[in-house]
């Protein structure tokens, strides 16, 4: 089990999120009010907090959101879960559907560090059921 530790959006593409600490999750579609949230495959992108300070680690100075995460989470390591994989956090229920990407050339990070970890790091999935997820919430596989 892993928990919350940032809930993060951008209202518009192309920016680094922002920490908003809670958010609504809606069926079918993402993150209420994140740019990019719609009727794909890619509704919601979560990012091991491990993995994370371990960038950190390398003298990253980087906060919550900049990676392009919606939720930063402890506890799981999101490589060694498989496409299907289901996720709960209260009454929110996420499946895997995408296992890292391509990145785009040139993020602000990359140019900074020489390396991203969203691409290799990074998991994809879509909203099951919809709800509200706050910090310091619980996420479990199911």
């Amino acid at each position: 089990m892993g928990q919350v530790v940032a809930v993060c959006i951008s209202e518009i593409k192309g920016v680094q999120k922002r920490n908003v600490h809670t958010a609504n999750f809606i069926e079918d579609y993402g993150i209420e009010k994140d740019a990019h949230a719609g009727k794909w495959h890619r509704q919601v992108s979560l990012l091991s907090f491990d993995k994370i300070e371990d960038f950190k680690a390398k003298g990253a100075e980087i906060k919550d959101g900049d990676f392009g995460e919606n939720l930063v989470v402890t506890g799981i390591d999101f490589r060694n879960c498989s496409i299907g994989t289901r996720f709960r956090c209260n009454e929110v229920i996420l499946e895997l559907t995408q296992i890292g990407k391509e990145c785009h050339n040139g993020c602000e990070i990359f140019k900074i560090m020489g390396d991203c970890i969203m691409p290799r790091e990074g998991v994809f999935t879509k909203v099951l059921h919809g709800g509200t997820i706050t910090e310091g919430d619980d996420l479990e596989i199911i």
